[in-house]
């Protein structure tokens, strides 16, 4: 909550950026997941790939859900719409076939480095120990970004049109499960790096 200066409480930002990667870590194993299942009938080829993506998801869901529990962070009351979504979002992208998948985490991974970045440079002087955490996370997550980058055969008017709708809804999920403080911590962030 904000005091009558405006200023908020550094202890409530971390709970909502607990809770927004906790409820996005939940999102992207289902995202995956319906991929995994639509693949291994479509294209079984690159079920390994995002197994082990999946996999990785798995690992950030619960190291933030640790991660939550010393700072006093409950999950995410809109968690069924990231459920929903995902498994939407996973199934629809794959039925669009393998380029979709990949457009798909493209989308999802380069929305997420720009947030995680805005926390860790929220974090660091705040939370050392949860900066260490989201940036050993974040490397995971931009391997992602590259392999989605480089499984992709064409670029052409599915990519121009996907990516940025994909990239809003994962912004507006953020937004929503984060109370909109995720747009407050980007322009405190920008004021931060003016100074």
């Amino acid at each position: 909550m904000s005091d009558s200066l405006g200023k908020h409480d550094p202890a409530l930002t971390v709970r909502r950026i607990l809770k927004v990667n906790h409820a996005g870590e939940f999102g992207a194993i289902r995202i995956y997941g319906a991929q995994i299942w639509m693949a291994r009938r479509l294209f079984p080829d690159i079920v390994p790939a995002l197994q082990e993506m999946r996999e990785d998801e798995i690992d950030h869901c619960r190291l933030f859900r640790d991660a939550m529990l010393s700072r006093n962070a409950r999950p995410c009351r809109v968690m069924a719409f990231w459920s929903l979504g995902g498994l939407l979002l996973g199934f629809l992208t794959a039925l669009g076939g393998r380029n979709m998948v990949w457009i798909c985490t493209e989308a999802v991974e380069s929305t997420v480095h720009r947030h995680l970045e805005d926390q860790l440079a929220f974090l660091q002087t705040k939370d050392p120990e949860l900066h260490r955490l989201i940036a050993s996370i974040q490397e995971q997550e931009l391997a992602h970004l590259h392999e989605a980058e480089k499984n992709q055969t064409t670029r052409g008017l599915g990519h121009m049109l996907l990516l940025p709708i994909i990239g809003f809804l994962t912004d507006l999920m953020i937004w929503l499960s984060t109370w909109g403080d995720s747009s407050w911590m980007r322009a405190e962030m920008a004021r931060s790096r003016q100074s």
